[in-house]
């Protein structure tokens, strides 16, 4: 099944700074990001990167997450600085073929056509 794929999730320790991959080389697509879902809330957009290379982020994880990507556009990446319990959740990588804007991405739900990995899981511990 053509999907992206993230790895890099795990338990980590408050304050910690791990590193999420995404390899998004199986789809075409324009703009992509992180989202996440904790357990009893609704999916929210986290960070996303647009057809150029710019960047948004959620009020959240402002000025601690950092998206970013490959030349090739084949791996995407999510840096995780000063994790705290409240990032818990499963983070998933989508690949969006319209919205070239990371903007739009953030802000919109992403397009039915849009490619979505199965998730990776974040706990963070006090």
């Amino acid at each position: 099944q053509v999907q992206p794929v993230e790895s890099g999730g795990g338990s980590v320790q408050a304050g910690g700074s791990p590193r999420l991959s995404c390899d998004v080389s199986r789809v075409v697509y324009a703009s992509a990001g992180w989202f996440r879902q904790a357990e009893g809330k609704e999916r929210e957009a986290v960070a996303t990167i647009g057809m150029n290379g710019d960047t948004s982020y959620s009020d959240s994880v402002k000025g601690r997450f950092t998206v970013a990507r490959d030349d090739a556009k084949t791996t995407l990446y999510l840096q995780m600085d000063t994790l705290k319990p409240e990032d818990s959740g499963m983070y998933y990588c989508v690949a969006d073929p319209g919205l070239a804007k990371s903007r739009e991405l953030l802000i919109r739900a992403p397009a039915r056509n849009s490619w979505w990995g199965q998730g990776t899981q974040v706990t963070v511990s006090a």
